[in-house]
């Protein structure tokens, strides 16, 4: 009687067929090529939303801030240089590939809401942090729809929601005389293609690396570690950032 071999290392199946090839994973580096973008920056004119701004336009890329009133906007542009354009809300949501949503948490539905047309099919970069402030310091606010990336999505259903650039100090970003933003960036949302245009935005900038950090679901914990960070910086008297190790 003939025996069967049954060892492990045959590539064939029961009919002796050959089994295809498991196909190769991704490269999680392998980041697409997203100079040639126009980002929009609502919230513009404030200090995050400045920062990021003044850092991806020195870095190369197309800026145009946004801001309720156009002519803000663009005394804001101006005094940045570096090319940068300023618009109202809604002509920089228009004439942007991506839009990062930097305004103040209180005026995020609000802005976001009236934004719905102009944002359809854009890829928004949500970097707002839901705080309280009282007299032990900062402290996370729980959103009804669990964060504020959670909030723009079920705002903007027809836009493409990511969260990203929570962390970053607004004073590093805005001095010119800082060459790089030693930090990494969390980076969360719903499709790999958007995280990894998100993350190659964040390594335009000198020194900083975006990281897959998980769904939006998971952007709470993220936006909410803004308030550690808040008390770390006031304790040691830093404009502290993170970094993700063994990776």
């Amino acid at each position: 009687m003939t025996s069967t071999d049954n060892s492990t290392g045959s590539t064939g199946g029961a009919d002796g067929a050959q089994k295809p090839a498991a196909k190769a994973a991704k490269d999680p580096w392998d980041l697409p090529d997203v100079s040639g973008l126009v980002v929009g920056v609502l919230g513009g004119t404030g200090d995050q939303g400045r920062g990021l701004a003044y850092r991806l336009a020195r870095a190369g890329q197309k800026v145009i801030i946004g801001s309720r009133a156009a002519e803000r906007a663009r005394s804001a542009a101006d005094e940045l240089g570096l090319g940068v354009e300023g618009a109202d809300n809604a002509e920089c949501a228009r004439r942007s590939d991506i839009v990062i949503v930097a305004v103040p948490w209180d005026g995020h539905a609000k802005t976001l809401e009236a934004l719905r047309e102009e944002l359809s099919g854009k890829l928004v970069v949500d970097c707002v942090n839901p705080l309280g402030f009282d007299k032990k310091g900062a402290y996370a606010l729980k959103p009804e729809e669990g964060s504020a990336a959670e909030q723009a999505a079920a705002l903007l259903p027809d836009s493409r929601v990511t969260a990203a650039f929570h962390h970053l100090s607004a004073v590093l970003l805005q001095d010119e005389a800082i060459e790089e933003i030693d930090t990494d960036v969390m980076v969360l949302g719903e499709t790999r293609a958007d995280t990894d245009i998100v993350q190659a935005l964040a390594g335009r900038i000198p020194g900083m690396r975006g990281v897959f950090a998980g769904w939006l679901r998971n952007a709470h914990q993220v936006e909410s570690l803004v308030a550690n960070l808040i008390s770390v910086n006031r304790r040691y008297k830093a404009h502290a950032g993170l970094r993700v190790t063994d990776v």
